[in-house]
This record gives structure tokens, C-alpha cells and sequence, in this order.
């Protein structure tokens, strides 16, 4: 049994097309074109196509995908649902198209020339990186085999690994919560940091700069900025480069959002404004994304290089532990204790605090002193009460609790994890080989400033 149905390109409230169906499209134009070697005066491109062969094959597209699975009203039977989507366009609208897929960096010019237009003929093109891996998905999503795109995704050409961004189904916006911001951000920092000793090498106008999605951002070694020599810096346009070079952004807008949630989140940090863009945009907040825009990785970017240092040594827990108190401190110190619900919500997030990190055999248990788990245990498994007063007086105690487990953890870091971590290379790179006082307190200030007050407090007593 067979049913056929079509699909249309969808289009978002800002016009442009869903990015899903945006890359499928670019996919299916790829695989219809023969992608062979063509020649330039002396020179040879492979896997290459002419402008005027994308313009015509856009003028009339075809895309069958088929589904098998056992008919709702018969299980016996297997029906078989295609789905063909057909593209057909005027020649005008097919350069438009072939204009948005250079725009997104899937495709460039052979020769590594940037231009502005995507001209109706006589150029040579071939796929980014990029537009390399977003084929490749396309093709093991819909079991496409043809010999000509399977030698292209075996070529040494296939060389990015694209960070996937998440989107609202519905709406295609991408989604903008800390979590997925800080895990692109420890992308888009490196593993290493991506120095260039020539500042002018990080800001020239080329495309697909990024060949393969780990290699950080491009950090200029020394930037002097007036009076001072900033280490490590990018500018405003190297950061949106490589957010559309090496994340499934389909345009400059989408880079802008997220470059502007790096800021926001605390992962970088201005140095240099470009006045002439504040000007031209009054409307812009936080990020810039022109040359004359200069950043520098905030101190979270050294959290999320402990985090990784943590992971390594399997002592994660302790700063994963450390920053969710921190959180929920300040969501109990806004809280209205005449509101019953937000202080349940609050003591119901406490309890799954502890069940994360405290409780004996949680997944990520700690290693806090004797006397403070069995206090934390006590606490934890008496009833609360239900009226609305001696509910807040629990969560009071369960909220000091806490605070002794933090100062425990930070305590066992500062004394242990945070020396050994500024001893590693990494840190080294990125802090500038600065001393070991210094880097000691540059990474304390990164942690939290208020613990390291209470944690000499203590010491002091």
C-alpha cells in the first residue's frame, strides 16, 4: 500500500525559510548536480559546479523519501508513505536561493575568493566544510547512496564536525537557555586556545576559516588598546565567523543572538566598543560584531576549563555541586515566604538537590565530613510540615545546611583541585603563564568572590 503526500518549504514569521527544510533543500540541489572536476588555467577543483548549473537544477527539484511501518488499522499490513518535495523556481528566485546558501557558508568559490553577489554565471563553487557535513546528514537521514556524493563525503574534504543548535519546533528560533549556551561556548573557546601571534590574521575576510569545528575562535597573541596590551583577544566579526562557519546558523542574525548570550551569560567580556556601530545602531545591545569590536574571554571561560579539569580528575560533582548552591541561594533570598507555592517549589528543588549530590548512593555524591551527612540526612528525611510557616522554617535550615556542605566543597578545592589546575597547561595558556598567586586568585574570583569572603571569614575565626 502506497500513500503519497507533498511538502512545502516552511517559512518563519520573519520570512525566511525553517532551517531544516532550508539545508534539505541545499542538500537535494548537491545531490542532483554532478559535483566533478573542472579546470581553471592551470589549475584543477574537484567535486566543484558552475553557477548556471545550480540556477537551472533549482528550477525544477524533486526529493522522494520513503517510509515503511505497519498500517494503524491492520498490523499485518505494511504501508508505505512518500513524501516528495518538489522545488520550482524562476531563475531570479534560484539565484536568491544560491545567495542564502552562500550567505550561510555551505558553499563558496573555488578559488577562495569572497565576493558579495552569487552571480547568474560564470563562477566555479564548491561545499565548505559546512555545506560538506550538512550533506552528509542529509544523506544518512534519507539512505541516499549515489557514487558521486558518497566520493565527495569520503574525500579528504569531509573534515567538520558542525555543532548541532537546538530550535523550537514550532517557531525555528533557537533556543537560548545556559546550558546549551555554555556547552557551544566551550566550542567556540577551544580546547586549546586558538592563538595567532599577527592580530590582522584573525580578521581578514575569507571564508570557512574553520575546517573542522574544535579548533577555537582565533585569539590575536597581544592587542594593544590604547595604553594597555590585551592578551588573547578576537573581534566582534572573528566571533560570528565562526559561530556561521562551524553551527548549523544559517545566517548572521542567528550569530548575533548568539554572541549577544555570550555576553549576557558572563563567557565574554568588551575590551574595545566600535562607537561608529553604537552610532549606526542605537538599538544594539550587548555584542558588536565588526572588526573594531574587541572581547576577551571572561573569567566563566576559566570555570567551564575547570569543569573540564574536574571531569578529568572525576571531582566534577564538586563544582557542579558548588554553582547549583550558589543558584539556589539567591533563589531563596528572592523569595516571598507568603507564597506557599513558590516555597514549596523552592524546598522541592532543595530536596532534589540532595538527592543529587548528598544522599548516600546519589549519583554524584560528595565527600563532605561525617557529622554534616548525618545532619543533612535527619533533616532531609523528616516530614514537613504542611502549614506555610513551619514549611519556610524547614527550608531555612535546609538552606544552612547547604551553605556548610558549599564551604566544605569549597574548602576541598581551594586546597586541592584549584592549585593543581593552575599548575595545567591549559590554564597557563589561557591566563598568560601569570604567576601562581595570581592565577590562584584570578581562578577564586572565577569560582565566587562571596564564597572566597565567607571561606577567609572562617579561616580568620
Amino acid at each position: 500500500m502506497h500513500q503519497t503526500s507533498s511538502r512545502l518549504l516552511r517559512m518563519t514569521d520573519d520570512d525566511r525559510p525553517f532551517t531544516r527544510d532550508f539545508k534539505d533543500l541545499f542538500a537535494t540541489l548537491i545531490v542532483s548536480l554532478p559535483l566533478t572536476t573542472h579546470r581553471i588555467r592551470f589549475k584543477t577543483y574537484p567535486f566543484t559546479f558552475t553557477s548556471d548549473e545550480a540556477i537551472n537544477n533549482l528550477g525544477s527539484l524533486k526529493f522522494s523519501q520513503s517510509n515503511r511501518m505497519p498500517d494503524p488499522k491492520d498490523s499485518s499490513r505494511i504501508v508505505t508513505t512518500t513524501t516528495t518535495t518538489t522545488f520550482s523556481m524562476a531563475k531570479e528566485m534560484a539565484r536568491s536561493v544560491c545567495q542564502r546558501f552562500m550567505d550561510a557558508r555551505f558553499i563558496e568559490l573555488a578559488d577562495g575568493k569572497a565576493i558579495p553577489m552569487f552571480p547568474l554565471k560564470g563562477s566555479l563553487w564548491q561545499l565548505t566544510p559546512k555545506g560538506i557535513h550538512i550533506l552528509e546528514r542529509f544523506c544518512q537521514r534519507n539512505g541516499i547512496q549515489q557514487e558521486h556524493v558518497l566520493k565527495l563525503l569520503h574525500s579528504p574534504f569531509n573534515t567538520m564536525r558542525l555543532v548541532i543548535l537546538e530550535r523550537d519546533v514550532k517557531t525555528d528560533k533557537l533556543c537560548h537557555d545556559k546550558t546549551s549556551t555554555e556547552v557551544l561556548f566551550r566550542r567556540f573557546a577551544g580546547v586549546t586556545p586558538n592563538i595567532k601571534v599577527n592580530a590582522t590574521i584573525s580578521d581578514n575576510d575569507s571564508v570557512s576559516e574553520y575546517q573542522d569545528g574544535i579548533t577555537g575562535v582565533k585569539l590575536a597573541e597581544t592587542r594593544k588598546i590604547y595604553d594597555k596590551v590585551i592578551k588573547n583577544s578576537f573581534t566582534g566579526k572573528c566571533a560570528v565567523d565562526w559561530l556561521l562557519d562551524c553551527c548549523t546558523t544559517v545566517e548572521r542574525a542567528e550569530t548575533h543572538e548568539i554572541a549577544t548570550m555570550f555576553v549576557q551569560h558572563g563567557l565574554v567580556q568588551s575590551v574595545l566598543e566600535d562607537k561608529v556601530y553604537t552610532q549606526q545602531n542605537p538599538r544594539a545591545k550587548d555584542f558588536q560584531p565588526t572588526k573594531n569590536a574587541i572581547y576577551i574571554l571572561q573569567d566563566a571561560a576559566l570555570r567551564l576549563l575547570f569543569r573540564e579539569f574536574l571531569r578529568e580528575t572525576v571531582c566534577e560533582e564538586n563544582l557542579a555541586f558548588y554553582l547549583d548552591v550558589v543558584e539556589f541561594n539567591k533563589n531563596f533570598r528572592a523569595l516571598d515566604q507568603n507564597k506557599t507555592d513558590a516555597v514549596r517549589e523552592t524546598l522541592a528543588a532543595a530536596y532534589g538537590l540532595y538527592n543529587a549530590f548528598l544522599a548516600p548512593g546519589s549519583p554524584c555524591e560528595l565527600n563532605i565530613d561525617h557529622t554534616l551527612r548525618q545532619d543533612m540526612a535527619s533533616r532531609m528525611t523528616r516530614a514537613v510540615a504542611k502549614d506555610d510557616a513551619s514549611m519556610y522554617k524547614s527550608l531555612e535550615e535546609v538552606a544552612s545546611l547547604f551553605d556548610r556542605a558549599q564551604q566544605q566543597v569549597f574548602k576541598l578545592m581551594a586546597g586541592d583541585s584549584v592549585p593543581k589546575f593552575c599548575r595545567t597547561q591549559k590554564y597557563l595558556e589561557v591566563v598568560g603563564e601569570m604567576d601562581d598567586e595570581r592565577g590562584y586568585g584570578h581562578l577564586h574570583r572565577s569560582v565566587s568572590r562571596s564564597a572566597a569572603a565567607k571561606y577567609n571569614g572562617a579561616e580568620a575565626r
